[in-house]
């Protein structure tokens, strides 16, 4: 890997009309359900960054005929729910931790071995949240000594259903269960103590397989199959979120952003910008492919501290860095509690955004399970990202309203999620270079 650097001059404006790339979660999902499937998938909108390919090429390394991505378009030749092929090798997802939580569920039902490996950062992220009940279904799963990857996943395990009760919210832990339960004797029903992203719950039943979903509750039984279907691709709100941010803290900004995944699961972050005194509004609603879409304008705003409501939370997960940034450019103070779970994303959020806040004249004071952020104007300074993409490109935004240079190292995982992020952010408005040694 390179240390790619961004260099962002202060000042400017983001105006203008946007489309940003497809929704992460919702093209993962599109190839682990397309490649089970009877019949072709037909998908628009991929998300062609790191992530999205891994576990494409995960499944093309387990038999599946896969064309594309061409512009965003793949087609998906399904092998059914007991098609998949043993691979000749581990499965390396990268930087995917989606990816390798929902891929351990459903390996778990298959006759084959398979090791689950990824890059030196998902290989620190906590597996045992998934594995842990996935023993409970009967499954046979290694991991290193810290519960960590690589996982190896030992084939012919049968599975048998669970009624399991999750400790956090976790729309990985999740899904990865509702997957295992396909191949699953009996029924497997997953009780979450607050709503996440149900992305999994919607393409399964697009497929036609039946669930039962209610009160924070959902249940499927095993045996059933899953039929091919077109999937249009929202565009993400995560990685919207870094304009819906950048547009409001930048004065003179106004900007559209196109077809945004308005899951109602994940606009956690439009309820907590907009009660920061946020211009954002939400226009020409529909629903494409089981999924509703919005337009998004937003224009310059005078944002205030707010004290961010815990049941919010799971609803904005990985939009925080974006929050925080929000946060530092606010008039008053930000408090976040019941956020723990940012400790363990692709970096300890909660302590590198602290850190980059306070290197730029922030008062940012960092909790077990959250930030308080005294709100002010962010100076010139180099902030390091350690190699985590959302925040290389919420503090890029930042430098909107800086009063100097912000400069940003390890970038390189930014196309993980958002590639072209460069261009894009330039085209709306913000001063920015990426330099590669």
């Amino acid at each position: 890997m390179t240390d790619t650097r961004f260099t962002v001059s202060p000042g400017g404006q983001l105006t203008g009309t946007l489309r940003v790339p497809g929704d992460k979660s919702i093209s993962h999902r599109s190839i682990m359900l397309g490649s089970l499937a009877d019949g072709v998938t037909e998908v628009s909108g991929f998300l062609e960054g790191a992530d999205s390919l891994a576990t494409l090429q995960a499944f093309r390394a387990m038999g599946v005929s896969i064309s594309g991505p061409d512009n965003s378009h793949v087609i998906i030749k399904g092998v059914g729910l007991h098609g998949l092929q043993a691979p000749a090798q581990a499965l390396d997802l990268g930087n995917a931790g989606t990816s390798m939580r929902l891929m351990s569920g459903l390996l778990a039902g298959q006759s084959f071995d398979v090791t689950l490996t990824g890059d030196a950062s998902l290989s620190t992220r906590p597996m045992q949240r998934v594995v842990e009940p996935l023993s409970r279904m009967g499954a046979d799963i290694d991991t290193a000594a810290a519960g960590t990857a690589p996982l190896v996943i030992h084939g012919g395990a049968p599975l048998h259903g669970i009624d399991y009760v999750m400790p956090m919210a976790s729309a990985q832990v999740k899904s990865c269960l509702l997957l295992a339960g396909l191949y699953a004797d009996g029924t497997t029903c997953v009780t979450e103590p607050a709503p996440t992203r149900d992305h999994t719950e919607r393409m399964l039943g697009g497929m036609g397989y039946p669930l039962d979903s209610s009160s924070g509750r959902v249940c499927l039984a095993g045996g059933h199959r899953l039929s091919a279907m077109r999937i249009d691709v929202p565009t993400d709100i995560s990685s919207a979120a870094f304009f819906l941010v950048g547009a409001s803290i930048a004065p003179g900004s106004d900007l559209v952003l196109e077809h945004v995944g308005m899951n109602p699961t994940r606009t956690g972050v439009i309820d907590i910008l907009q009660q920061m005194g946020a211009a954002i509004d939400i226009s020409n609603r529909r629903e494409v492919g089981g999924e509703p879409v919005a337009d998004l304008h937003v224009r310059a705003a005078e944002l205030h501290g707010i004290e961010i409501d815990p049941v919010l939370v799971p609803l904005a997960i990985d939009e925080f860095p974006a929050v925080f940034v929000a946060a530092a450019c606010a008039r008053g103070p930000t408090v976040l509690t019941g956020a723990g779970e940012l400790r363990v994303k692709e970096s300890d959020r909660i302590q590198v955004m602290a850190d980059g806040l306070q290197t730029l004249g922030i008062d940012a004071t960092p909790t077990p399970d959250g930030m308080l952020i005294e709100g002010g104007n962010p100076t010139a300074g180099c902030v390091d990202s350690h190699g985590d993409h959302r925040i290389a490109m919420a503090f890029a935004m930042a430098a909107l309203r800086a009063q100097g240079t912000i400069e940003i190292s390890d970038c390189d995982n930014v196309s993980t999620s958002f590639p072209g992020f460069v261009g894009l952010a330039a085209h709306a408005g913000l001063s920015i270079e990426s330099v590669s040694p």
